[in-house]
């Protein structure tokens, strides 16, 4: 459960420290998506919505699994 959660967290982690230009350069990320298409807002302001909602329904989805394993795991919750 508790992995689900570090799962999610390394996502975000990863393409947040990609965003900011402090990952692999050879490594492909959302958060690297989202740099690129940062210069490009006024032209295409709708390029950088696909890679956030990305990382959001992940991150997202990550979090709603473990919270659905610890209702499903958890002894105190069954009645």
């Amino acid at each position: 459960i508790i992995v689900t959660l570090g799962i999610a967290n390394t996502i975000f982690l990863f393409a947040a420290l990609a965003f900011f230009g402090f990952g692999d350069p050879n490594a492909v990320s959302w958060g690297d998506d989202l740099n690129k298409w940062q210069n490009d807002l006024v032209d295409h302001p709708w390029m950088p919505m696909f890679p956030a909602l990305f990382i959001f329904f992940t991150v997202l989805g990550f979090n709603l699994l473990g919270d659905a394993l610890r209702d499903a795991l958890d002894p105190r919750l069954k009645d």
